[in-house]
């Protein structure tokens, strides 16, 4: 992704993290209307939606940013050498600003208030720890797929996780600080109350750190270049896949020290 400029790469990671929360925030919204006082199935639809927009979400800028959408996909990327420290930081508001975006969209899509700050408190002992599970678990997905340089089948595997994880996880899966902020800014099915938001990104940190060290046991000899491509195959893998001439490019120097 080096031979990308930045600028390109953060508004892909904008508008695909916007996509994602308006995936996410959107069809909970659409869960909850159609299927009143049924949370099973309003769960089952807003998870349906949210994996399969995932997979066709991450296809379409996974060339071009990575299709990260998620802060700890970005900074254990740069723990493997697959995206260099700074860009790992850049990302970050791109990916945060854009979920909270398409959170506001989602919201007046629905003819709801723009910003409905969330009332739902989520912050228990057995959401956290379903937080850290997700979590772990969908970086071992991603990581474990590069690794066996099966990094084509990525984007459907994500999918099939997080559709999966809302039901097994008593959290739903956010697995995400990005979306767990953007989702603070809907009181909706799909929301978070703001004093729930920290301890939700408290434990997808601690389980992006176990995953770290269980893709290091499991997979050992993660190349930087495996790294780069954990969502789909680069450009410079294909050459006959490369971007048209006319695209703003830098120089590629590697992947940053």
């Amino acid at each position: 992704m080096g031979a990308i400029a930045l600028w390109r790469r953060l508004v892909a990671e904008f508008l695909g993290s916007a996509m994602l929360a308006a995936i996410v925030v959107g069809s909970g919204i659409a869960a909850q209307q159609l299927s009143p006082s049924d949370t099973g199935l309003e769960l089952l639809e807003n998870a349906l939606v949210t994996g399969a927009g995932l997979v066709a979400i991450i296809l379409m800028f996974a060339s071009v940013s990575g299709a990260h959408y998620n802060p700890v996909v970005s900074f254990v990327d740069w723990a493997f050498g697959g995206i260099s420290l700074r860009d790992a930081a850049a990302y970050v508001p791109a990916q945060v600003t854009g979920c909270i975006t398409g959170a506001l969209v989602a919201n007046v899509m629905f003819s709801l208030s723009t910003v409905s700050i969330s009332t739902h408190e989520r912050a228990t002992g057995p959401h956290l720890l379903s937080e850290a599970i997700a979590t772990a678990g969908l970086l071992l997905v991603i990581f474990s797929l590069a690794r066996t340089d099966r990094s084509s089948i990525t984007p459907a595997a994500v999918g099939a996780y997080i559709t999966a994880a809302y039901f097994f996880c008593s959290s739903t899966s956010f697995a995400n600080p990005a979306i767990t902020v953007g989702r603070m800014f809907s009181n909706t099915f799909a929301g978070i109350a703001p004093t729930s938001v920290l301890p939700f990104i408290g434990a997808q940190v601690v389980g992006a750190v176990v995953a770290v060290g269980l893709i290091r046991t499991l997979f050992p000899g993660l190349t930087p270049e495996q790294a780069e491509d954990i969502l789909t195959p680069s450009f410079e893998s294909d050459p006959s896949r490369a971007p048209s001439p006319d695209l703003d490019t830098v120089p590629d120097r590697g992947v940053a020290p």
